[in-house]
């Protein structure tokens, strides 16, 4: 895995903005209603393409494939695996609430705002059944990169963690046998992306906004909660070098108040227990900015980096240079400017109001980590 050498690189945690055609074309799909499959991975092949070469006109080093290929991405594993059933849901609420602790204080705002209706369930021996999609992936993400400059290239997938939040359990007799049911499955898209030559993302959003959807536990008891979804991540990750992964953990992305999501110092160690050589993490949010204090007490193994977001998703306020700068400037005397990246907090591609919001944040993360890097390397 790169790093930040003689400057700090500059990636991102993964979904860009999607042509509107494509947007409609895969929610087609989803809904049983695609007319011509082969239309829709040539416009695939040529959206990715050209979301590579916009990254690399950005200033972006470390590019990925804007997971264009996937509608939603916490809930895209579930068109690669088999045994599993969609349920219809009458109950007017969603099937988890990754808010539930903000919304017994705030339940008027959540009553106004639709975050849709869970209703997938497993039902039966869950398989990967994904090969041909995944490697599909590979193939357009390799053939985007012909002629273009890059320093790195990533693809990423879904914890299993996340993917049993998501993903309701009626087959298997206990959490650990389901667990290592779906981390089994995974195991062989994690090894298809690293086995073509790509730095491998792990999205484990729910790893932290599961504190939400359990308010019933205290700290305690969440760490065993969230140590065991660890064990089971590096179970999926087994024979996978560390220096190939890269794990990206979030509080959740939707728009809300996030008043009680847990301390990052509450679960940093078991972050830090994933079989991955980068951590990123979300840094620049109102609710978590605060928390590079953490790494004064925390101290970042040997031979990992950190991928601090610098820039975020929470506002369509683009950030100056000058503070992108600032806050990466916090993190290098705590962890070292070699092992350092700039990165966002969250996937910026369906979650700022348009997609020139997105790219001007990119933009400005680029202009911040060159200021931060004359200041870095002015000797």
């Amino acid at each position: 895995m790169k790093r930040s050498i003689n400057r700090i690189l500059v990636s991102h945690a993964g979904s860009l903005p999607r042509p509107e055609d494509l947007r409609a074309m895969l929610a087609a799909k989803q809904a049983g209603q695609a007319e011509d499959p082969d239309a829709l991975q040539r416009k695939i092949r040529s959206a990715v393409a050209e979301v590579v070469r916009a990254q690399a006109a950005a200033g972006i080093d470390i590019v990925n494939d804007g997971e264009l290929s996937k509608v939603n991405f916490t809930s895209y594993a579930r068109e690669r695996l088999s045994g599993i059933s969609q349920r219809r849901n009458d109950s007017g609420q969603p099937a988890f609430k990754i808010w539930g602790r903000d919304e017994a204080e705030f339940p008027e705002y959540f009553a106004r705002i639709n975050f849709g209706i869970g209703g997938a369930v497993c039902d039966g021996p869950l398989k990967y059944t994904g090969h041909d999609a995944v490697r599909a992936d590979i193939e357009n993400f390799k053939g985007a990169l012909q002629g273009v400059q890059v320093e790195e290239a990533f693809l990423p997938a879904v914890a299993p963690g996340t993917i049993e939040h998501w993903l309701g359990n009626e087959y298997y007799a206990s959490d650990e046998a389901y667990l290592s049911a779906i981390a089994d499955a995974m195991h062989e898209e994690y090894a298809a992306i690293t086995g073509a030559g790509f730095i491998l993302q792990i999205d484990d959003p729910d790893l932290a906004d599961a504190w939400q959807l359990h308010p019933e536990m205290d700290v305690a008891a969440y760490r065993k909660f969230a140590a065991l979804r660890i064990e089971a991540l590096n179970h999926a990750l087994r024979g996978i070098p560390a220096e190939r992964v890269r794990f990206h953990m979030c509080w959740g992305s939707y728009h809300g108040p996030h008043k009680y999501d847990i301390a990052l110092r509450d679960i940093v160690d078991l972050v830090l227990k994933v079989n991955a050589e980068c951590y990123s993490i979300e840094a620049s949010n109102p609710c978590h900015e605060h928390e590079w204090r953490v790494w004064e007490e925390v101290h970042l193994p040997e031979g990992k980096s950190l991928m601090p977001g610098v820039v975020g998703h929470a506002s369509d306020f683009v950030e100056h240079p000058q503070l992108v700068a600032e806050r990466l400037l916090r993190y290098a005397p705590l962890v070292g400017r070699e092992n350092l990246m700039a990165g966002t907090d969250c996937g910026l591609g369906t979650r700022v109001g348009h997609p020139k919001i997105a790219w001007a944040k990119f933009q400005a993360m680029v202009e911040g980590a060159r200021l931060a890097t004359r200041q870095l390397w002015k000797n």
